[in-house]
């Protein structure tokens, strides 16, 4: 791919995510229709001007963490942050990066931790990525840095336990594979919490899975969100 090599001649830091990651890590192959590169945030302009430069379309699709880069009907995706804030591409991201090679180029690949975290809370109507979760914990379960992922996760410790005993109900014979360490404070935190009387404040903490699906308890039920949301520009 032309997009690809260029984008590695431009000598910033990236790395590639989603489909290509996924197999890479489970030898599980799927079609896909374009490209997920993540960045740090100071470098995600730099990639779009480059490009623009070159004589490719460039959009802005959401400052907080998305933009694209078109040529024709194909594009790729240059993702700095998930749009939930919990998730922003930091020096740690390239720490544990993985080299592959694809369409002629040297690339890197998002480290098994960082894609399970950029993973965590794709759970819309429309896609739902906790089958990845599952089979890259049962592939690279050795490779999965379990202290960084909870550290990652920590104030949404309860998404964590969610996949985890999503994975341990799909592949019953495998449970061992998820640190025995982990569960144990995993679960004893919600102990804790069940101790606990509820929140005061009417919180939905739906709307960073799915704004559309969980939109109705914060218009309608009386539910605080966890964020404010601005109209299209163009809207």
């Amino acid at each position: 791919m032309t997009a690809l090599k260029q984008l590695t001649d431009m000598g910033l830091p990236f790395l590639l995510a989603g489909t290509y990651a996924v197999s890479a890590y489970t030898g599980i192959t799927r079609s896909t229709k374009d490209l997920d590169v993540f960045c740090k945030a100071g470098d995600y302009p730099r990639i779009l001007s480059n490009f623009q430069d070159l004589g490719y379309a460039v959009t802005i699709e959401d400052e907080r963490w998305l933009g694209k880069v078109h040529k024709g009907e194909l594009f790729f995706d240059v993702i700095f942050a998930s749009s939930n804030g919990t998730m922003p591409v930091n020096d740690a991201w390239f720490e544990d990066a993985r080299q592959i090679e694809l369409f002629g180029s040297t690339v890197r690949i998002v480290g098994p931790t960082e894609l399970i975290w950029s993973k965590a809370f794709i759970q819309l109507r429309h896609r739902y990525d906790g089958a990845d979760i599952v089979h890259v914990i049962l592939k690279q379960h050795d490779a999965i840095d379990w202290h960084r992922l909870l550290n990652y996760m920590e104030l949404h410790w309860e998404v964590l336990l969610t996949h985890l005993l999503n994975f341990r109900w799909i592949y019953p014979t495998e449970r061992d594979r998820v640190p025995r360490w982990l569960m144990d404070e995993l679960l004893d935190r919600l102990r804790h919490q069940m101790s606990l009387p509820p929140p005061d404040m009417k919180v939905c903490r739906g709307r960073m899975l799915s704004r559309v699906d969980y939109a109705i308890a914060v218009d309608e039920w009386g539910f605080a969100d966890v964020g404010g949301e601005g109209e299209w520009r163009n809207g």
